[in-house]
């Protein structure tokens, strides 16, 4: 299978960019983005365009990736739809003022949380889940009442030319706009002042857009990645196990930022839990993976190649076969590797699954620990003292038990990472808080005026103030 790519689109002027975020900043003056009505339109707008060219984005996602229709069904489509109705049905609620109480010496007073838009934010997005971590945070940002750019990746065009035909047709630019093109677009978009800006790719170029926002103290959300961890304890049904790992780790070929990174398997079941997800490899993509319409293929030249230079360390169990012309890597389960290897070394983000062995469950959260806080973590085993052991003395964006990357698809769960996986989160009610400011609002009546803090002073009032204040 051949993945045929469509031509990247032209790279907007300086001039362009400068004049859309303009623009932008004055439609946001007129206010109209502050009404939950026009809100909520706009998001039933999305809801109705998504349905209505749900099949033309998988057709373009399946051009840039190979993946196939069920896991751009689910890890997309059926993505963006979920958080779109869950916003809708909440977004009346996250809006409201949240009541705060003041204090006695405040009284007679009233005080309470305002959310409020932040205002023009950018979102750039990346190219493995093309069209869904661009289209949610950007649910997100609307619900908040913002106004915003969105940049999609340059390395899955077909993606980028369908969600700029998408957004075009549906929104008004003054509230949401496309800005396609290459580094070049991202740099003169850095390049201003937004009001929030919403990053998901790479740690490296996610350094560049930190520093970026801070030349003009943009806040940040940044969506990064690491090596997810997978420890599998010894009393695990190791059929089911061996499913759900392999289910995750080659889903969408391993380019998922959330996949599992690697193993850390008890010595004790290595072995038998090895052979079952050879089996498992073999049970869902057939004798050869390369002509299964359920595989899909690496993005680009440049990832192909940085993939086959990770085949080179260990052994290789099952797998390894690779075609440059179709960029195709095969599902790859590797053992005998080390912690000095190349492919220890960085997120993997590819179809090649190491696995190391430890003895202890001390040995294996000591070896988490001594690496950067990744962005998931996951952990089999059916005791509940080990999993809390897990969950108390590791840290993560997020943990899932007994299962591998379903927790991404919980609206209600916050989804972030920690320390170099990333900063901030989204999903839910998390995107709405991501994308707004809560204004702290304290309101005094004029009906009572006691004189305790005013001058002069007086130990007397000192005492009286300490006691309301205690």
């Amino acid at each position: 299978m051949v993945v045929t790519l469509s031509s990247a689109a032209s790279a907007p002027s300086v001039a362009t960019i400068a004049a859309a975020i303009e623009h932008q900043r004055q439609f946001f003056a007129t206010g109209q983005t502050r009404s939950l009505p026009d809100r909520r339109q706009q998001l039933l707008k999305l809801q109705a365009a998504i349905d209505r060219q749900g099949e033309t984005l998988i057709q373009a996602v399946s051009q840039d990736l190979g993946k196939p229709y069920f896991e751009a069904c689910i890890s997309e489509i059926s993505a963006i739809r979920m958080d779109l109705a869950h916003t809708l049905k909440n977004l009346k609620t996250w809006a409201k003022p949240k009541p705060a109480a003041p204090t006695l010496a405040q009284f007679p007073a009233q005080a309470w949380i305002q959310p409020e838009p932040l205002g023009v934010v950018l979102i750039i997005g990346p190219w493995n889940y093309p069209l869904s971590l661009v289209l949610q945070p950007l649910i997100g940002a609307i619900a908040a009442g913002n106004c915003a750019i969105l940049k999609p990746s340059e390395i899955a065009p077909a993606s980028s030319a369908a969600i700029a035909a998408l957004i075009q047709e549906t929104f008004d630019p003054g509230w949401v706009t496309v800005m396609e093109g290459g580094v070049e677009t991202s740099q003169a978009l850095l390049a201003h002042p937004f009001d929030h800006l919403f990053f998901t790719g790479g740690t490296a170029v996610g350094k560049v857009v930190m520093a970026a926002a801070a030349a003009h103290l943009t806040p940040v959300t940044l969506e990064l990645g690491g090596k997810s961890p997978c420890i599998v304890e010894k009393d695990v049904d190791l059929e089911i196990a061996a499913r759900r790992i392999t289910w995750g780790k080659f889903f969408n070929a391993g380019q998922t930022c959330i996949a599992p990174d690697y193993l850390l398997v008890q010595e004790e079941i290595a072995e038998p839990l090895k052979q079952r997800i050879v089996a498992m490899i073999q049970q869902f993509y057939g004798d050869n993976p390369q002509v299964s319409p359920d595989y899909g293929r690496i993005v680009s030249d440049r990832h192909f190649q940085r993939l086959q230079k990770l085949l080179k360390g260990g052994r290789i169990l099952a797998g390894g076969q690779s075609d440059a012309d179709d960029r195709y890597i095969a599902p790859t389960v590797m053992d005998g590797v080390t912690w000095a290897d190349e492919i220890m070394q960085e997120e993997i983000f590819g179809p090649i699954l190491p696995i190391l062995t430890y003895s202890k469950l001390e040995e294996a959260i000591a070896q988490v620990n001594a690496h950067p806080k990744p962005l998931a973590l996951y952990f089999f085993g059916r005791n509940f003292q080990q999993q809390q052991q897990v969950l108390h003395q590791t840290s993560s964006g997020g943990v899932c038990l007994n299962d591998t990357i379903v927790h991404l698809g919980t609206p209600e769960l916050p989804f972030g990472g920690v320390g170099p996986s990333g900063i901030g989160a989204y999903h839910g009610k998390a995107s709405f808080d991501t994308f707004s400011h809560n204004k702290s609002v304290l309101r005094r009546f004029f009906d009572l005026e006691p004189p305790l803090r005013y001058a002069p002073y007086s130990n007397l009032k000192l005492r009286l103030l300490k006691f309301f204040l205690s």
